[in-house]
């Protein structure tokens, strides 16, 4: 898997992180969904870099002009709650992709820390031949990603993945770099080290999805 990882680099995207992360700013849920699709369109503007583009000569009042225009058929499935703003984010520069959603949430058994992921709902086109895009806004056991994967495989084979995500937890990105193809690009604003015994990264934000949304009611 390839990562760009933009952590260390100085970019108005440091000022997004920051109020996302800061307890006493994180609290305004309509800043928090603003930030994460902030940080989609900025992670996503990176990405279309690497996107296949043809040139196209236009007619403008005064003449024509050839630009060089993007030709991939993109498909952008988000993982439910956290991944709405995010994949707003994505849309406010990806406006003619298809889409997809999916839910995705952890789920603890025994009520202690260990859990599994379930995933409950998926609707999507066909992915085959494609570029898929997945936004998932925390990267952190990579267990979701996992699942999501799996799931996906019966609406078809893409050419090319892109994970785009907030913040990641280096033990979730080793395993995604196990289990998605070698070509898979994954862009992301920051890295964190480490997990805790409940499977959330340290020292992360929080919960993504409550910080959005409220409490999830069971």
């Amino acid at each position: 898997m390839i990562v760009h990882d933009f952590s260390n680099e100085t970019s108005i995207l440091n000022q997004f992180i920051l109020e996302m992360r800061d307890v006493s700013i994180q609290k305004d849920s309509m800043r928090f969904r603003r930030n994460v699709e902030r940080v989609g369109e900025i992670l996503c503007y990176e990405m279309s870099k690497t996107l296949e583009y043809n040139s196209k000569v236009i007619k403008t009042p005064l003449g024509e002009k050839t630009v060089n225009a993007p030709t991939s058929e993109i498909v952008l499935c988000s993982i439910l709650r956290a991944g709405i703003p995010l994949h707003h984010g994505i849309l406010n520069y990806f406006d003619s992709v298809e889409n997809a959603f999916i839910s995705a949430y952890r789920y603890h058994p025994n009520g202690g820390d260990d859990f599994e992921v379930n995933v409950k709902y998926l609707a999507a086109p066909s992915i085959e031949g494609k570029t898929l895009i997945l936004a998932d806004p925390m990267l952190a056991t990579g267990k979701t990603l996992e699942n999501v994967l799996k799931a996906l495989k019966t609406h078809g084979i893409p050419e090319q993945i892109h994970i785009i995500s907030i913040i990641g937890a280096k033990p979730g990105i080793e395993l995604a770099a196990k289990i998605f193809p070698k070509n898979t690009h994954l862009w992301i604003a920051a890295v964190d080290n480490a997990l805790n015994e409940r499977g959330y990264i340290v020292p992360g934000l929080g919960d993504a999805g409550d910080l959005c949304y409220g409490p999830r009611l069971d």
